[in-house]
């Protein structure tokens, strides 16, 4: 079964592989046989990857104006895709327990699996561009003590969040957690429900 220990591995996989071109328009190229859970984590990983660029970019202060409005459509289309790939993991860990019997002292955890996993794979970025910053050569030496002190919090974090995480997914196969999977209904997205779509349509 998925275990935290696989989820980082894939996700440290998917974002050494984005690095070795740096480049926000790379193709995925998923090692992963298709729809296999590891496909689907290294898919999700790749999408935060990129996003994490994307959200440097579009900082940069003398950005054109017209490319970062676009720059921010591209963020909020890979904010859904994002929800909608951790919804489809949760999908699968919905069908993994299907057949578990559900104590009836089961309790709900405060997250789902699935975006419990994908705070990992954000933690596991987070992590390497803070070891990249105790790298470097142009940076003060307090820069990189303080790197270094943040990138020590980041690894027992990973640590702590792993344990939990492997703690959940044993509880679900003993039946003493159970899941439920609301989905993120985000509004600003729909032309349907984003008071400024519908009513400049109307």
């Amino acid at each position: 079964m998925i275990n935290a220990s696989l989820c980082n591995q894939i996700f440290d996989q998917s974002i050494t592989e984005y690095h070795q071109w740096d480049n926000v328009d790379q193709a995925l190229n998923n090692p992963f046989p298709e729809q296999s859970i590891e496909a689907l984590l290294f898919h999700k990983n790749w999408i935060d990857t990129v996003q994490w660029h994307l959200e440097d970019i579009v900082r940069d202060p003398n950005i054109d104006p017209v490319s970062g409005l676009a720059l921010k459509r591209r963020i909020d289309k890979s904010n859904q895709e994002r929800t909608d790939l951790v919804e489809y993991v949760d999908s699968y860990f919905m069908q993994l327990f299907q057949s578990v019997t559900i104590q009836q002292v089961a309790t709900l955890n405060t997250e789902s699996p699935a975006w419990a996993i994908d705070r990992l794979s954000i933690l596991a970025l987070k992590i390497y561009h803070m070891r990249l910053e105790t790298l470097r050569s142009d940076a003060s030496e307090a820069h990189i003590t303080a790197c270094q002190q943040k990138l020590n919090v980041l690894l027992e974090q990973r640590k702590d969040l792993s344990a939990a995480i492997d703690m959940l997914l044993s509880d679900m196969l003993e039946g003493k957690k159970y899941m439920r999977v609301y989905k993120q209904m985000k509004m600003y997205n729909d032309p349907q429900l984003n008071p400024v779509l519908y009513q400049t349509k109307a």
